[in-house]
């Protein structure tokens, strides 16, 4: 029998502490605090103001429009330009501190048991509700988005041509690099691009609001399969719902941000706990969307593949050769559906080199490349490029056999293959010849739900904060901006120790015991 799904709250932990009314006293109406799992208020509250002040900064600071239909030439223009747009730069920084407080605070809740899912999501969703009206956060990849999605409906292929052919306010607000170049995401995301693009017309304040509703439609798959995936992967819901959606990863960078990346997370949550319940066949078809949206998400389907083989009877062998003639007999229809839909051929594929054309140290093997050149260049100067490119094709290799072997071991399917591919989806992200922040999404919409030590959170915080502050809110690189990086990781650290101990730095009058950390 299929499982019923399930509603996006933690069920195995009580959100609330009850005190039992006494015996024979008339039953009150749960009133809406306790219906919502009575979020805890000084986090709600406290992340709550960082998102405002984050939007309201967005307006003079982040990736906003060339020519602004509402501030330019009005009174309020002053905060686009000199001090007024410094002002709204440290309104967006402090309202990034503000929320990673929160969120460390809501944290040491969660890992007590003082809260549940039901307060987790509401608090997570008070914090997102501010960013549906944002300009977009740390990034210009919207613009990118609506002016690929206007190159179809004007006769011109986007995996031929880059957004310079068509003149226009999309066009204008797309960043320089990105002018010439052809766009790198499949046929679903072309869809819906040029559904968003038509409905917008050339309205693109309208355009980034509707590309970013679209998107949203991942966050709510996410929020629906994660209870249920978290059981079965034997983890908290309570706490992957703090990991994943309550992350300031996900408030600015995705939502706020506007990144297609959140809808390959819907997707490949949902099929992964497809899969687990049986419905393969299913679990095939969402994560073929998925990849029809980025190609990375193809990744998970092997896994998938293993899955279904592990519910067949026979060798191991004659299993996973079935089950994988199954799911080519699925995707290959499916990804030929959303291509023919999109009006699009295959040009995506080639486009796919297009991020490597970005050359920072996020990406390991390239950050390796430019580690050895710059050790080389002080015997006298050489070109980089060689360097990366070496560094590249090992990292290519490394990655191989990381996906190899975690395929194999993830043979016998179950729970374990779904972990084994968030790894190797994480692996991707990090080993690719680019590494932008919000890639590890693809391997937390599954690593979220696994059971995670005390450490490994520590170790989430730091990265997941530090990660806020690698690129500047107008979307332009801060990698090499030494005291940014330096500021922003020790106090990434700051936060990651404060999790498990409340008072770090010992400033508090009297001695501030430590959560106790409930797994």
């Amino acid at each position: 029998m299929t499982a019923q799904p399930s509603s996006p709250v933690d069920r195995s932990e009580p959100p609330d502490r009850v005190v039992a009314a006494p015996a024979g006293a008339p039953r009150q109406a749960p009133t809406w605090r306790a219906r919502l799992g009575a979020p805890p208020r000084g986090p709600l509250l406290l992340g709550l103001t960082g998102s405002l002040l984050m939007v309201l900064g967005g307006f003079g600071a982040a990736g906003v429009l060339v020519d602004d239909p509402l501030l330019t030439n009005s009174p309020l223009g002053f905060w686009r330009y000199g001090h007024g747009r410094e002002i709204a730069n440290s309104l967006i920084y402090l309202g990034v501190g503000l929320l990673a407080w929160a969120w460390v605070r809501l944290g040491r809740d969660v890992l007590a048991r003082r809260v549940g899912g039901r307060a987790v999501l509401t608090t997570a969703s008070v914090w997102l509700l501010p960013m549906l009206v944002s300009p977009p956060l740390f990034t210009r990849d919207p613009y990118s988005y609506l002016a690929q999605g206007a190159l179809p409906l004007n006769g011109f292929d986007p995996y031929a041509v880059g957004p310079e052919v068509l003149p226009g306010v999309f066009t204008d607000n797309v960043h320089y690099f990105w002018q010439d170049t052809p766009a790198p995401y499949g046929p679903l995301f072309i869809l819906l691009a040029k559904a968003v693009s038509w409905l917008a017309v050339d309205q693109i304040i309208l355009g980034v609001v509707l590309m970013r509703l679209t998107l949203l439609v991942g966050l709510v798959l996410l929020v629906r399969a994660l209870p249920e995936l978290s059981r079965r992967m034997g983890g908290r819901p309570s706490l992957a719902l703090w990991i994943v959606v309550a992350n300031p990863v996900m408030v600015i960078h995705m939502v706020g941000g506007v990144h297609n990346d959140l809808l390959v997370m819907g997707l490949l949550a949902t099929a992964a706990l497809a899969a687990l319940r049986g419905q393969h066949a299913w679990g095939i078809v969402l994560a073929t969307l998925a990849m029809a949206v980025k190609a990375s998400a193809g990744v998970a389907l092997p896994f998938l593949v293993l899955v279904w083989a592990a519910a067949m009877a026979g060798p191991v062998l004659a299993r996973t050769l079935r089950a994988t003639a199954y799911g080519i007999a699925i995707f290959v229809p499916v990804f030929a559906l959303c291509t023919f839909a999109a009006g699009v051929g295959l040009g995506w594929l080639p486009a796919l080199s297009a991020p490597s054309m970005i050359v920072n140290w996020m990406s390991l093997p390239t950050g390796a490349g430019q580690l050895v050149h710059s050790v080389v260049s002080i015997f006298g100067p050489v070109p980089m490029q060689p360097f990366v490119n070496v560094g590249r094709a090992i990292g290519a290799l490394i990655l191989l056999v990381i996906a190899v072997r975690q395929w194999w071991a993830a043979r016998d399917g179950g729970p374990d293959a779904i972990r084994r591919a968030g790894i190797v989806l994480l692996a991707v992200a990090l080993l690719s010849p680019t590494m932008l922040p919000w890639y590890v999404s693809w391997g937390m919409a599954l690593l979220a739900m696994v059971d995670w030590t005390p450490r490994a959170l520590q170790i989430l915080v730091f990265f997941s904060l530090w990660l806020m502050i690698v690129y500047y809110p107008d979307g332009e690189a801060a990698l090499y901006d030494l005291a940014v990086l330096g500021i922003g990781a020790a106090l990434a650290a700051l936060a990651a120790v404060s999790l498990l101990r409340p008072d770090p730095l010992g400033l508090a009058r009297r001695p501030v015991g430590a959560d106790p950390v409930v797994r």
